[in-house]
């Protein structure tokens, strides 16, 4: 997928520049919620064969954001490890990167999207991604606990 000089591909987490995306992105949330309330995946959990990873990459070939698809099965996908750099935020690079998913979902029969997000002052600005793009405020989603430290959203997907 091609927009404005942003090329988005199913990639390999495992290599450097996604290490350090990940990297910058638990440092981003680690302050913002309690430990026990942080559902991480680490890049070796990534690469496991229910989850496409995806990566977008400006005309340098530089990555400047991600985003991931956990297939649950049954028609139900969950969006994990979005993040953008920050010196790229407001090209819209995180809404690029929600509808490449969608279209990832749609592929694999995914009818539902649900996605688990930090509630607290911090994440104004993903919040913002999701309610643009369509997701809707939820009740807690998957085993996730309903602890008042996370926001739930989800998206019915049309064929």
């Amino acid at each position: 997928m091609t927009s404005d000089g942003v090329v988005i591909a199913a990639e390999t987490p495992l290599q450097d520049d996604v290490r350090a995306m990940v990297a910058a992105l638990n440092a981003t949330m680690r302050p913002l919620t309690p430990p026990e309330f942080q559902f991480q995946l680490t890049v070796e959990q990534m690469a496991e064969p229910s989850i496409v990873v995806l990566v977008a990459r400006d005309a340098d070939g530089r990555a400047v954001g991600m985003g991931s698809l956990k297939d649950h099965g049954d028609g139900l996908g969950e969006v994990k490890r979005m993040y953008t750099l920050p010196e790229t935020r407001g090209a819209r690079i995180g809404s690029k990167l929600v509808a490449r998913i969608e279209a990832e979902a749609r592929s694999l029969g995914i009818a539902r999207l649900v996605f688990e997000t930090g509630e607290a002052p911090g994440f104004e600005e993903a919040w913002r991604v999701y309610e643009r793009n369509g997701f809707r405020q939820c009740a807690a989603v998957l085993d996730y606990p309903d602890s008042g430290f996370s926001r739930f959203y989800d998206k019915k997907l049309s064929p």
